[in-house]
């Protein structure tokens, strides 16, 4: 953090009214995961804005652990937010249905994120309102992210935080010990685990890119090796699309 927690802590709620004021909306929509990031975006949110000016969403699907909801709710009950439940088995369904449809858990993985990602710019564009990111630092460097799925939103709050900044911040916050010690998980299939997925725990990630980004990302050593070859693997992803149109200055 460049700073001490409650310096972040107000650092961020005053991007997110930025965020609002700068978008002429009247709030934000957030999805709801059951984990620690969308946990402490939802607190933070909340202080910012006021809970009437939180939008959330629970979009769970048929291997959604059935806790993650048990969690949102009790999140939602304690930051006096108003959840809606969308269930998107039948959205999904639908595209097994399609001619040629491959059953691969990553690709109906990242169908669901997109799936999700959808069903929230609906909910704000039927609002006037924005929708509000999750996405933290150390995900974000490695790319592990759905491209136009969960990494989609008009404001992200905690992109500049890393994986273990995240679980201080929520320490702070108070967020529910149920969340706090959940293994991370982005549900896309049953079992699943982020850093089984990944194949590197969060806290050797972070040091990896703290130590990679010192030494003008130079590895030193073979997890440096691995998680800057995710780096460069993942850049499309924090890329603009590829064009020949010049940058439109009123875009600025």
């Amino acid at each position: 953090m460049q700073c001490d927690i409650g310096c972040e802590k107000t650092r961020i709620e005053n991007i997110i009214r930025q965020g609002i004021w700068s978008s002429g909306t009247d709030g934000v929509v957030l999805g709801l995961s059951g984990g620690i990031d969308s946990a402490v975006v939802a607190a933070l949110a909340s202080a910012s804005l006021g809970s009437e000016r939180v939008s959330a969403f629970f979009l769970p699907s048929a291997t959604t652990p059935p806790e993650d909801e048990a969690d949102v709710c009790e999140l939602c009950q304690m930051y006096g937010l108003e959840l809606q439940i969308i269930p998107i088995n039948g959205i999904i369904d639908a595209y097994r249905r399609m001619d040629g449809f491959v059953d691969e858990p990553h690709l109906v993985g990242n169908l669901m994120a997109r799936t999700r990602m959808a069903i929230l710019y609906y909910q704000a564009n039927l609002r006037n309102r924005i929708v509000i990111g999750t996405s933290n630092r150390t995900e974000y460097l490695i790319g592990y992210c759905t491209k136009w799925g969960d990494n989609a939103a008009d404001l992200q709050p905690i992109l500049h935080l890393s994986k273990q900044d995240v679980y201080l911040l929520g320490a702070e916050l108070g967020i529910p010990e149920a969340i706090m010690k959940k293994k991370p998980s982005a549900g896309l299939w049953e079992g699943q685990s982020d850093e089984l997925e990944i194949g590197i725990p969060y806290a050797d990630l972070d040091a990896a890119l703290a130590s990679l980004e010192e030494n003008n990302w130079e590895a030193e050593n073979e997890i440096q090796e691995r998680v800057l070859a995710l780096v460069r693997k993942s850049a499309h992803k924090r890329l603009p699309a590829l064009s020949l149109a010049g940058s439109d200055p009123r875009a600025r």
